[in-house]
């Protein structure tokens, strides 16, 4: 079939040849000349497939070579292939002997490298968060090798690894109860780096200045706190710092600094009063007000407690205090009957009442107002608050935190002007009671001696 093919393409070929030829050739004019031309075209015709034939045959001979040396490779490849998996299966036999021969020759060494291994990690951390690292560093990055090596290479450590490990954790415990002086860079609450002296007491604090530092063990650095705790924990500081040896009180933290965080993050009396906002202000303004007018009636009503008890003591009467202007009504009245003195000694006392109670009843209206107050601020916060909720949510309790300060701290201030404006007020009143009591205690007695006289 393959030969029949190829005649007919050899004929389809020379007769498109003999066309072309008798197209183009204008001197072809018989048909002897055109049958010349188509025997010469096939023949040239012929030679040429012949030539493709021998090309043919010649590369598929060589594809077919090239094929067989791939086979061979293949075949090679994957005897190759199969000598590995078996050495491959064959180390895996070795290595798990030799695993075990090593577990059995090791024993309960291995036990305690993993131990040890433990044991350097867990001190590493300790190392890195302790205060002592500012004055020692580099201690944590040893054990952190160490225990890392330990872990991904199963490496064994040796005598003075081990040594070291016991020495760092010996030389903590003894820094542990030790005060030391020494110098370090300082970054100050400005942001500035400074070298200064540092005395370190213990595993628990570090000051410099008398001032309260912070240690961060990821970045080795030493700062000092933007906000410091209250003056009397900064005094003992400066106290411990100008130390030459004797006992000087001084405020710990076993935590490790948790409580002095929670002690300098809480808020100073200024700043609990700011977070009152304006109806806080208004409630120390009147208390303030509260606390004046009190002060001014306490002296004063001492004062003339005092001048009225030296009057019952004098019979010469004097201008200068209630008890003498009340009995010099006997005087200027010596004739008129009893009820007519009484009228008047009456009308003496009514006259002294206002003097003495002055500005009570503002005492009073304060002390009753100061609560109020604190409810109005409280339930201002907590509009506050609740407007907070509706439009950012519950899910950040910050935001709701300014409105609840000002609930609870405008309470606080209400109850704090009103317990003692109420106290001064029942003490005041008592008071200017009692001397009244005394002019009206006087008076009857004058009535009394009129109406014997009588």
């Amino acid at each position: 079939m393959f030969k029949q093919m190829k005649k007919w393409a050899v004929g389809l070929a020379a007769v498109s040849l003999s066309v072309s030829a008798f197209a183009q050739d204008d001197n072809a004019v018989n048909l002897d000349a055109l049958l010349k031309q188509l025997e010469q075209g096939q023949f040239a015709q012929s030679e040429q497939n012949q030539q493709r034939e021998q090309e043919f045959m010649q590369k598929r001979a060589q594809q077919d070579q090239i094929l067989e040396q791939a086979r061979e490779r293949r075949d090679a490849l994957l005897q190759q292939s199969e000598s590995l998996e078996t050495q491959f299966e064959e180390n895996e036999f070795k290595l798990a002997d030799l695993n075990g021969a090593l577990d059995n020759r090791m024993g309960s060494l291995k036990e305690l490298f993993g131990v040890l291994q433990q044991v350097a990690g867990d001190t590493k951390s300790k190392f890195q968060n302790s205060v002592i690292s500012a004055q020692i560093p580099g201690r944590s990055e040893f054990l952190d090798t160490m225990a890392q090596e330990m872990g991904k290479s199963s490496k064994l450590a040796s005598i003075e690894e081990i040594e070291r490990v016991w020495f760092e954790m010996q030389r903590e415990m003894t820094e542990s109860g030790d005060v030391e002086k020494f110098e370090t860079s300082v970054v100050e609450a400005g942001g500035e780096k400074v070298t200064k002296d540092v005395v370190r007491v213990g595993p628990f604090a570090l000051i410099s200045d008398g001032k309260y530092l912070d240690y961060n063990g990821i970045t080795g650095t030493v700062a000092e706190l933007v906000r410091q705790p209250a003056g009397r924990y900064q005094d003992s500081a400066a106290e411990l710092q100008a130390s030459d040896g004797e006992l000087v009180e001084f405020g710990l933290d076993p935590t490790g600094g948790s409580i002095l965080g929670l002690l300098v993050q809480a808020p100073t009396l200024k700043e609990r009063v700011e977070q009152g906002g304006e109806v806080g202000y208004v409630i120390l303004i009147v208390g303030v007000i509260g606390l004046l007018l009190a002060l001014e009636r306490l002296v004063s009503l001492s004062i003339i407690h005092n001048k009225v008890k030296r009057q019952l003591k004098r019979k010469k009467l004097k201008k200068g205090n209630p008890l003498g202007r009340v009995l010099m009504v006997r005087d200027k009245y010596p004739n008129c009957d009893t009820e007519a003195l009484e009228l008047h000694l009456t009308e003496a006392i009514l006259g002294e009442v206002p003097k003495l109670s002055r500005n009570l009843t503002i005492i009073k209206i304060i002390s009753v107002v100061a609560p109020l107050m604190g409810l109005l601020g409280t339930v201002t916060g907590m509009i506050n608050t609740f407007q907070a909720i509706t439009l950012f949510g519950t899910g950040d309790p910050k935001l709701m935190a300014g409105g609840i300060s000002t609930a609870l701290v405008t309470t606080v201030l209400g109850l704090v002007v009103a317990i003692p404006m109420t106290l001064l007020y029942a003490l005041l009143n008592t008071r200017s009671k009692n001397i009244v009591y005394i002019l009206q205690e006087q008076a009857a007695g004058v009535i009394a001696e009129r109406a014997e006289r009588s």
